[in-house]
């Protein structure tokens, strides 16, 4: 009987069937824990031991190519929920040429492994909407049994799958020696994947018949008929179909180049000999086309051999920091020749330097003058380090040196040093790019902003006339972005990519971009600006995020970089001292600050929509959302009122930026408090009356200000007074204690961003509460405790007593091992009324120790030109 939707297995909830499978029904579930869609198997028996063995052993297998298994249930099997559609032909040859060889890719990864599928057919292969081929129930097959009478589609499955006297498969996809119960090894998924390809090419199955046993009669009995089969690939084909396996393709990886040397389609045929007569002329074009052909490469030299693809891991050392610097920037970079790679490392003191290493040493060179440094790149020489630190733009020789300021910039988001001498950099989010000379001087603008929010992770495109760069209309969702191209001369933009972001042209004249995790590319022409072919994956699982964008980098030798992981989180959780989670429900999709409501039950976040980034409330126990803000462009940092009624945020909406208030149930229209773009609220007194808030008076910093909020909650007021903190240092995220007498912020006058407390009223001094980086400080209401999160992502907490006018911090300790996800100084998290749980947004990579390896792909050229070959 049919599950019906809200049914429960464990913490996964139907939500609709899918279909049938010869392992059982099939259904969209949704993961509660996670707050995400998954596929959930089921099965009419209990899985043995020996099925949960075997399919955990599937579970380890990760390739772009290869459906997820996420859980084993009792009698279900949890998987990754693939959008697309199942493989069917006849395709264009092209197109079941690229769904091929991602399938041999597929059947490569497992069979190293050792892991055979036993069971390939078009049923198990799913085309996702970019055209990426997922490999359905890999290997399940030798842990099931299963009988169905469709033998077009079930398999007969036993758990002696490599027996001999065990018939196991699909019967119109079983290798001869498959049907007849022999054992099996990986040459029978290569006879599968013959038969997928026939059927690609084709359109129709290579064998047929009314019953199973006609199909395997036939299987084993008849030599099969390619005539349907295009001659440029029908002997790759009739290879795969050999019924002696000796003769068969030994490895998937022989058919896979193969593959790669097949003559592109529409080029012209073999040519056969139909008569004797003919011969004589046949000869003698051979003969003229070896002359031709000896001549040309003479005249031109020959491609040098493709080299294999060389995959080396290095561990960088003790105290590396390669994910996020303490503001949540890129942190590594390889130098141009790829013999020297710029990273940063913590100091004995705390403290965030750059320093370079030699690829071929075991010491590293600290570079003093770089605290508080990230999102490094190198010139185009080698011989200098671009970096963003303390609001600036500074560059340093790779040997070490004064640093060199070049230019203002507050929160840089990535730069790139052309080969004319001029540095293209992203100065801060919301903002176009800029222009200045690697020797210094004024910024000129590079780009204009057409409708986007935000233009960041530049690269100035090799003779420096053109740009390319990662475009969003959305705060801190970077999957739906762009890649567009700004021609310098002309300042004509195009998109060339939609759907991606981080992208990067590289010498192979290849467009490769990240989008979920993955790394695409696809043949790029530089003079035109435009991508000339489908776009391929070609490395999976590399770690990004909002702030730092993918964690990649190349040589113009070939070499590519980089962090392995998964992106960070967007699903909200509760969180206690002793490391207990909990999924909160329904806040996934957070991009913006959470901030809780006074009591405790509502939450207020931002989210990516249509029209930018808009305000929405939780119902944290019902699992509901509402949507609060509609006016276009990014709305973020929302802050309640103390009796929970209003909620303040702002807005970029043109043309009426400003500081906004808006009834928390939504039964008001916004209305609009102050008319500067950036003005942003961040915390209330409890007496409701005074607002802490942010104001940019500067492009390299904000300023501290305390307004009143004053009028009715329908007709409501502000009144900004005189700047409560004005510095030349960057200062944010201010908050009121719980009696109103203190307020936290972060501040980078010491060269990192630390968490201060200063006095609301009176002359007073000023406390330093962290010790090594900290921000996004709250209160807890006992009044004894601030909560912050620690530069390692951890949060911290710090007792204080206060006696008189002196605000006395202990030193600070670790309030849980669990991490926050990385937002940069987005809030993350709030802290429950009672004091006891965090609700925020949790790093799923979060294992309590720094990344300090680095993934290095060698001839990774020659790879992509392989892969996604060009015109």
């Amino acid at each position: 009987m049919p599950l019906a939707a809200g049914t429960r297995l464990g913490p996964y909830e139907i939500v609709t069937p899918i279909g049938a499978g010869g392992m059982g029904e099939v259904y969209r579930a949704r993961d509660t824990r996670l707050g995400r869609d998954v596929a959930l198997k089921l099965s009419g028996e209990r899985f043995t031991d020996r099925f949960e063995r075997e399919a955990r052993a599937i579970a380890a297998l990760n390739h772009t190519n290869i459906c997820q298994i996420y859980d084993v249930g009792e009698n279900y099997l949890v998987m990754e929920l693939i959008e697309g559609e199942t493989l069917h032909g006849p395709l264009p040859v092209e197109t079941a040429l690229s769904y091929a060889r991602q399938i041999a890719d597929a059947l490569d990864a497992a069979h190293e492994k050792g892991i055979i599928h036993r069971d390939l057919k078009p049923a198990n292969i799913k085309i996702t909407g970019q055209g990426v081929v997922k490999v359905l129930d890999f290997g399940l097959a030798k842990a099931a049994e299963v009988t169905s009478v469709d033998p077009a589609s079930s398999p007969t499955l036993t758990m002696s799958a490599t027996r001999a006297g065990a018939i196991l498969g699909t019967a119109a996809y079983m290798s001869p020696e498959q049907a007849r119960g022999k054992p099996v090894d990986k040459r029978s998924d290569i006879w599968a994947f013959g038969c997928v390809l026939y059927e690609m090419l084709s359109g129709k199955p290579l064998f047929h018949g009314e019953t199973v046993s006609d199909i395997l009669v036939t299987v084993i009995r008849d030599e099969p008929d390619l005539s349907a089969v295009p001659a440029t690939q029908r002997a790759l084909v009739a290879r795969c179909l050999s019924k002696d396996p000796r003769t068969r393709f030994r490895d998937i990886g022989d058919v896979r180049m193969a593959l790669d040397d097949l003559p592109a389609p529409g080029s012209a045929p073999p040519v056969t000999v139909a008569a004797r007569s003919n011969r004589w002329a046949w000869i003698g074009a051979a003969l003229l086309a070896v002359v031709l052909a000896a001549t040309l490469l003479l005249l031109w030299p020959r491609p040098a051999p493709l080299r294999p693809l060389v995959r080396l891991s290095a561990e960088l050392g003790p105290n590396v920091s390669l994910a996020t610097a303490s503001m949540g920037q890129s942190s590594f970079a390889l130098s141009p020749d790829g013999t020297r790679i710029a990273f940063l490392v913590l100091g004995a003191d705390n403290v965030v330097r750059l320093a370079t290493r030699r690829l071929d040493e075991d010491t590293l060179t600290p570079l003093g003058g770089t605290e508080d440094a990230g999102e490094p790149f190198f010139s185009p020489d080698g011989q200098w380090i671009a970096f963003f630190s303390n609001n600036k733009l500074k560059k340093i020789a790779v040997q070490g040196g004064a640093p060199v300021t070049l230019a203002d910039a507050p929160l840089g988001r990535g730069g790139s040093w052309g080969d004319d001498g001029n540095i293209v950099y992203s100065p801060a989010q919301g903002t176009a790019l800029l222009r200045v000379s690697s020797n210094g001087g004024a910024p000129a603008a590079a780009t204009v902003k057409k409708g986007d929010w935000s233009q960041r992770w530049p690269q100035v495109l090799p003779g420096s006339r053109a740009v390319l760069f990662t475009s969003t209309t959305a705060v801190g969702n970077y999957e739906d972005a762009n890649i567009d191209a700004v021609t310098f001369q002309t300042g004509e933009r195009k998109t060339v990519q939609r759907g991606g972001f981080s992208g990067r042209y590289l010498p192979s004249g290849h467009l490769v971009y990240m989008h979920q995790n993955n790394l695409f590319a696809a043949p790029f022409d530089l003079d035109r600006l435009t991508v000339t072919g489908s776009a391929t994956p070609i490395v999976e699982r590399i770690r990004n995020s909002p702030s730092s964008g993918g964690a990649f980098v190349f040589s113009e030798t070939g070499t590519l970089a980089y962090l392995a992981g998964i992106t960070q989180g967007t699903a909200v959780s509760w969180l206690d001292a002793s490391g207990k989670t909990q999924q909160a429900g329904g806040g996934a999709g957070f991009n913006s600050t959470l901030r809780l409501s006074p009591d405790g039950k509502r939450l207020a976040f931002g989210r990516s929509t249509v029209s930018g980034t808009d305000v929405f409330v939780l119902d944290i126990e019902r699992g509901s959302a509402l949507r609060l803000t509609t006016l276009p462009g990014v709305n973020r940092y929302p802050v309640w009122t103390p009796d929970g009624r209003t909620i303040l945020f702002q807005s970029t909406s043109h043309p009426s930026p400003g500081m906004y208030a808006i009834r928390a149930d939504g039964s008001r229209e916004a209305q609009r408090l102050t008319d500067r773009d950036l003005d942003a609220p961040w915390s209330f007194a409890p007496d409701g009356k005074r607002l802490v808030m942010v104001r940019p008076e500067s492009a390299a910093s904000l300023d501290i200000f305390i307004a009143s909020l004053e009028g009715d909650p329908d007709h409501p007021r502000l009144v900004i007074g005189e700047p409560f903190l004005k510095t030349s240092f960057y200062v944010d995220q201010p908050a009121f204690s719980s009696d109103g007498r203190w307020i936290a912020y972060v501040s980078n006058e010491s060269q990192t961003i630390e968490v201060y407390v200063r006095p609301v009223a009176g002359a007073g001094g000023r406390w330093r509460v962290s010790n090594g980086g900290g921000n996004m400080p709250v209160w807890n209401r006992n009044g004894r405790e601030l909560i912050f999160r620690g530069p390692d992502a951890r949060l911290m907490v710090a007792d204080y007593s206060i006696q008189g006018e002196t605000f006395n911090p202990a030193k600070p300790r670790v309030w849980s091992e669990i991490r926050l996800a990385n937002y940069g100084l987005t809030p993350v998290y709030d802290l429950a009324p009672d004091g006891k749980r965090v609700i925020g947004v949790l790093d799923p990579n979060a294992t309590g120790k720094a990344d300090t390896h680095l993934t290095f792909l060698l001839n990774f050229f020659d790879e992509l030109r392989r892969k996604a070959p060009g015109k």
